[in-house]
């Protein structure tokens, strides 16, 4: 028997005066990383608040680990780890106080493993939470959720505000929790750095609408940028493709989406000199795929 998928969206929406999350799709498969990207207010809160039984959508259907939420969250979330940046922990208790407290209610929890987590992080259990700083305080959190062993870790903005140390810290603990291949997570970020290090597939997510959602090796290798020689009002080739054009004197760098050899080809068949092709990294890929959906926007807005 099939294992299910560890988190199934599809066609969620969720209004609001003034946005809304129109009919998104969302598939994570188990023992995988989902990275969902997208600016500050594109709606990735919203998305793992319903995928968290949170909130409730206004349309479509949301499952995790087989379960429909939000009606059935509370049997879901036996085995959901979940952060986000505004969680708090009790000021006037420590650290051992909150582990004891996670202990009491999740039979799952893991005592070796919490111990270990203390020594990586560097934390002390009889530390009161008034007195951590702000990266101790991330950390003390993912232990607690990373302890229960639970099958499904959701996080939002797990690494904001966090200096590269601890970063690296909690990305590498992030990681580390896969080595069962059962496990997934899924988190958002608009650290593009952080996605590309350590998911399997991005979802880049503007305006409430999911952009892109595919493998992560095969979304960066179809993107490329054409440095070519080209006069000002020289024609370039009929390509849906094209994705942003700027032009500087003679030099002109083209921007392309699903690339193969045969696009080069089209270009110097053009007429059009053809000096270099580059891979783009994802915070390029990122910010191209924001200035469409902008243009997008406007377009639909003055029409």
């Amino acid at each position: 028997m099939d294992l299910p998928l560890a988190v199934e969206c599809t066609g969620i929406s969720k209004r609001y005066p003034h946005f809304a999350l129109e009919a998104a799709d969302l598939l994570v498969e188990q023992g995988t990383v989902m990275g969902l990207v997208g600016p500050n207010g594109a709606g990735k809160s919203t998305m793992l608040r319903m995928v968290m039984g949170l909130l409730a959508p206004d349309a479509g259907t949301v499952k995790v680990l087989g379960y429909a939420m939000p009606e059935q969250q509370v049997a879901a979330k036996r085995n959901i780890g979940f952060i986000a940046e505004d969680m708090r922990l009790y000021d006037s208790e420590t650290i051992g106080f909150h582990m004891a407290f996670i202990k009491s209610i999740f039979a799952s929890w893991d005592a070796d493993y919490a111990r270990l987590l203390l020594r990586r992080f560097d934390l002390n259990e009889r530390q009161k939470v008034k007195g951590l700083s702000h990266g101790q305080r991330v950390k003390a959190t993912l232990l607690l959720a990373l302890a229960r062993r639970p099958s499904l870790l959701v996080f939002d903005e797990p690494t904001t505000g966090l200096d590269p140390a601890v970063r690296k810290e909690v990305l590498d603990e992030m990681m580390s929790a896969l080595a069962d291949e059962t496990r997934s997570i899924l988190f958002s970020s608009h650290n593009t750095a952080d996605v590309e290090q350590i998911s399997d597939y991005i979802t880049f997510i503007y305006g409430g609408r999911i952009v892109e959602s595919r493998n992560k090796e095969d979304f960066i290798d179809g993107w490329r940028r054409l440095r070519l020689t080209r006069q000002p009002d020289q024609p370039l080739p009929e390509l849906v493709n094209i994705m942003d054009v700027q032009q500087s004197g003679r030099l002109c760098a083209v921007t392309v989406n699903d690339y193969d050899d045969a696009v080069a080809a089209r270009f110097a068949g053009a007429g059009l000199a053809v000096g270099a092709v580059e891979r783009l990294t994802l915070e390029e890929i990122f910010l191209a795929h924001v200035k469409c959906a902008k243009a997008d926007t406007l377009m639909a807005l003055t029409s």
